[in-house]
């Protein structure tokens, strides 16, 4: 692993100290490895018992002690062989097979000063004491190389930072992204369940109130790409598998893909929405002056993850593509693309979100298509985001096995990166379809393809935004806007009315009517998050207003029903 910073450094240090600790406490257990990663490290044991809360207390203050001794990291280099023996002897099985997966004649070793080494290329500081502030976080399950058939191990999650100031600002964000857990608030606010022993994992159920924001998301994207061009479009669920080989998805994508039996014919539910778009495109003959043609879809999609790394609504198995592609001529492409760009900038405001991270991800090692025309679609899509004077990042072979593509990660209220926005661009797949457009001469010209997404798929933004708000949304995308509570029996007439007047005008408002106090339905009203309470008693009918509540403020006073109507059309309008 290549450790650009000191930080890094800092940290791959801290890991192995880690696990020097690990073995002292508990030296049966073998090591695997141990690098930094964002925001932290791990290192994966083998070890027979489970690491227990207590567990990761005694390590902590090992690490201390071994830290207090300012052992200095020191390398040295091994035979090959001489290195296969030495780790051999130790009963280090896993470090014995990854020297034998190298092609080095010569083994690099980091020492801890002369009490603890491990297989390593470094890099590293110079002396553990200089390793000031850290913790570790968590235990979770990990398969020796990622291969669900090899050795369950357990990893160590830590973090650790060159300052204590530094650290504790990280672990009170640690502490708030727990309280905005999606997963946690989701079915507390009754926006989604997922029913895994009655239905299944990574499959996802709206209630009312969660069908509602779904609704709310879809139709917002709907109208917005309206706007902008796109014609909706529809596509079935299922396809036969001769589409998938010929869109190249069953010899890149399959093991990702469910297959099934229909009269002695194979069948796949799409993953992806593209090769039914593409039969649209090809239902007519089409000409260069109807470029572009932009087609829409909120298309469901399944794709066959693997159960440890299925995580709320941010990794299912079937979801919701907000999903459009576009067939334009070449002099189009790159306004097209631009236009795309501008389109993501545009929602992401409307959503709250004003730091957006851009990748451009390059060739893969196995892709379809000719080498021209990837090369073509990587500088056109560098030049589209040159142009409009954004900076982005080079993510080398990361892109679609049909195409490069820019990736728009979202920075939410902590500081954290969401991934949701893509655009890709694809001469392949109008070549394997045989699409084409009659040009000024009447000649047939292949169109270009651009896919995109906006918000990326329907359950992730969901998840990115009950994270993003904590599950307090603005106005605009609350399911419930208002809930009005009459004090008395007395007061329910008036409720209604006002509830009526409120519907009327497209609110969406409900009356609490049950038997309960005042101040139960306040505070239940408050959990749920609901931007406004209004609460009826005898002043307010008398003077035919309302005692307003908001969330996150309290006790805002009492005002006129039309006051309270032009302050909520202006909070939607303006999508604060």
């Amino acid at each position: 692993m290549d450790y650009k910073t000191d930080l890094d450094k800092l940290r791959h240090s801290c890991s192995h100290i880690m696990a020097q600790a690990v073995q002292e406490l508990w030296p049966e257990t073998k090591v695997t490895i141990g690098p930094a990663i964002d925001n932290g490290f791990y290192y994966d044991f083998d070890k027979p018992e489970p690491f227990t809360d207590q567990d990761l207390k005694k390590i902590e203050k090992r690490m201390r002690k071994i830290i207090e001794r300012k052992p200095a990291f020191k390398q040295s280099f091994m035979p090959r062989e001489e290195a296969i023996q030495f780790f051999h002897d130790k009963n280090e099985s896993y470090k014995v097979e990854l020297i034998e997966n190298l092609n080095d004649d010569q083994v690099s070793i980091f020492h801890t000063g002369d009490e603890w080494m491990d297989l390593c290329k470094g890099p590293h500081i110079e002396n553990a004491g200089a390793i000031k502030a850290f913790k570790l976080l968590s235990v979770a399950g990990a398969y020796w190389r990622g291969d669900e058939n090899r050795e369950q191990l357990q990893r160590i999650y830590g973090t650790a930072f060159e300052s204590k100031e530094e650290l504790d600002a990280y672990l009170n964000m640690l502490e708030e992204a727990q309280k905005r857990d999606h997963r946690k608030l989701g079915p507390q606010l009754d926006l989604y369940n997922i029913y895994q022993e009655e239905a299944g994992a990574g499959l996802i159920f709206y209630p009312p109130a969660g069908a509602t924001l779904r609704n709310i998301l879809e139709n917002y994207i709907r109208e917005e790409n309206s706007k902008r061009g796109y014609e909706l479009v529809m596509t079935p669920h299922l396809l036969r598998g001769k589409l998938w080989d010929q869109s190249g998805h069953s010899g890149h994508y399959k093991e990702n893909m469910y297959y099934l039996d229909i009269d002695n014919e194979e069948y796949a539910v799409k993953p992806m929405n593209c090769p039914g778009h593409n039969l649209i495109y090809n239902s007519k003959v089409r000409s260069y002056r109807e470029l572009p043609i932009r087609f829409f879809e909120l298309g469901t999609v399944y794709r066959q993850e693997k159960a440890g790394v299925l995580h709320g609504l941010l990794r299912v198995r079937g979801f919701t593509q907000d999903d459009a592609h576009i067939y334009c001529r070449e002099d189009q492409l790159k306004d097209e693309i631009k236009s795309v760009i501008d389109f993501v900038f545009s929602i992401s405001n409307d959503f709250g979100f004003k730091d957006i991270e851009i990748e451009l991800s390059t060739q893969p090692e196995k892709f379809i298509g000719d080498q021209k025309n990837w090369d073509h679609a990587t500088d056109t899509l560098k030049a589209a985001l040159t142009e409009k004077d954004i900076e982005f990042k080079i993510n080398e072979g990361d892109g679609a096995f049909y195409g490069p593509k820019i990736d728009f990660k979202l920075r939410d209220a902590l500081n954290r990166e969401w991934q949701c926005a893509t655009i890709q661009c694809d001469f392949s797949l109008p070549e394997r379809f045989n699409l084409t457009y009659a040009d000024d001469q009447g000649n047939k010209v292949r169109p270009i393809m651009i896919h995109r997404a906006i918000l990326g798929s329907v359950e992730r933004f969901l998840g990115t935004l009950i994270e993003h708000y904590a599950g307090a949304f603005p106005a605009w995308l609350a399911p419930t806007q208002a809930i009005i509570i009459p004090i008395k029996d007395s007061h329910e007439e008036y409720a209604a009315q006002l509830r009526e007047n409120l519907q009327n005008q497209g609110f969406r408002v409900i009356v609490d009517r049950r038997n309960e106090g005042l101040g139960k339905k306040i505070r239940e009203g408050t959990i749920k998050k609901v931007p406004y309470l209004l609460i009826i008693g005898d002043k307010e009918i008398e003077e035919n207003k309302v005692a307003i509540r908001k969330y996150g403020k309290g006790d805002i006073g009492s005002f006129s029903v039309e006051e309270f109507i032009q302050t909520l059309e202006q909070e939607i309008r303006d999508k604060k």
